[in-house]
């Protein structure tokens, strides 16, 4: 068993050496895809935070009638509490109204005088537990008694979820593509050393190799192109992680919502290690059909 791990190491070095320059562009290859798919995957990390952040803030905005009873709001307050799609809310009394209403429109002076917080309905800003669930809550609400209505970002809502949508979409799209021509890269590069080594094939054939025996050392050049390279990649998630975080950090607004972690970065190129030691296997044994019989 030894002896066969020494061999098997053995021939790996050799041809990784005797076929250094194909050696060294498949190591670049593996490296340039995953570092494009790396970065592809930490730019949709960081969108997927951003548009939680968005979704979790999706409000909507029971108004009560201006005459609504106490009763009928502490009965919209019990529902609100006991209402499981309902992740927060907050109570706007009338003067809370009335601080809004100056707020908003205070280039109008005589307006805001003209005034008082009587005449403002009282309300409640309701956040649900998923942006999906603002149409169902408000509908919820619309006929309670005191209620006069419940306004929601519909519009906005459905905007949103359309583009996060389209997005995880592309990035899949992406995945696939830049999956597909690493492992395209690596097959070629396999049966380049392949076709250089043939007649070596043929003559350990002739003695009785099995079809394995002669698979291992080209399945091991490939898993050392597709680690190296990945690992390689990995050092390139770090290093964008850092820019990213860094260039963020220049606007407090968007980094509150955008944001990557050196945790998300490190399980992005563990990933990449992983998928790039599966092409690189997975690559050998394809660019070995042509030359080996099943």
């Amino acid at each position: 068993m030894i002896t066969r791990l020494s061999y098997f190491a053995r021939e790996t070095l050799v041809s990784l050496k005797r076929n250094l320059l194909m050696t060294i562009a498949g190591v670049i290859t593996v490296t340039v895809s995953l570092c494009v798919l790396g970065g592809a995957w930490m730019l949709n990390t960081l969108v997927n935070h951003g548009t939680e952040r968005w979704k979790n803030g999706v409000e909507l905005e029971v108004f009560m009638n201006v005459d609504a009873t106490d009763a009928q709001i502490a009965a919209v307050q019990r529902q609100l509490v006991n209402d499981p799609e309902v992740r927060d809310f907050r109570y706007l009394t009338k003067d809370d109204a009335l601080t809004e209403f100056r707020r908003l429109f205070k280039d109008q002076p005589d307006l805001v005088n003209s005034v008082d917080a009587a005449a403002l309905p009282s309300s409640f800003r309701v956040a649900p537990i998923k942006a999906e669930l603002t149409k169902t809550v408000a509908d919820r609400f619309q006929s309670q008694p005191g209620v006069d209505e419940v306004k929601t970002a519909e519009k906005q809502v459905r905007q949103l979820l359309s583009a996060t949508a389209w997005i995880r979409t592309a990035f899949i799209v992406i995945f696939a593509l830049l999956l597909f021509a690493s492992l395209f890269l690596i097959v070629n590069t396999i049966r380049l050393a392949t076709f250089a080594r043939r007649r070596e094939i043929e003559v350990m054939k002739l003695v009785g190799a099995s079809n394995w025996f002669v698979r291992i050392p080209f399945m091991l050049e490939g898993l050392v192109q597709g680690v190296v390279g990945a690992l390689v990649a990995f050092m390139a998630m770090l290093g964008l992680q850092n820019v990213l975080t860094n260039a963020i950090s220049r606007n407090s607004d968007f980094s509150r919502g955008f944001y990557v972690t050196t945790g998300d970065a490190i399980t992005i190129g563990l990933m990449l290690v992983a998928i790039g030691a599966g092409i690189g296997v997975l690559g050998a044994i394809i660019g070995l059909r042509r030359f080996i019989e099943a």
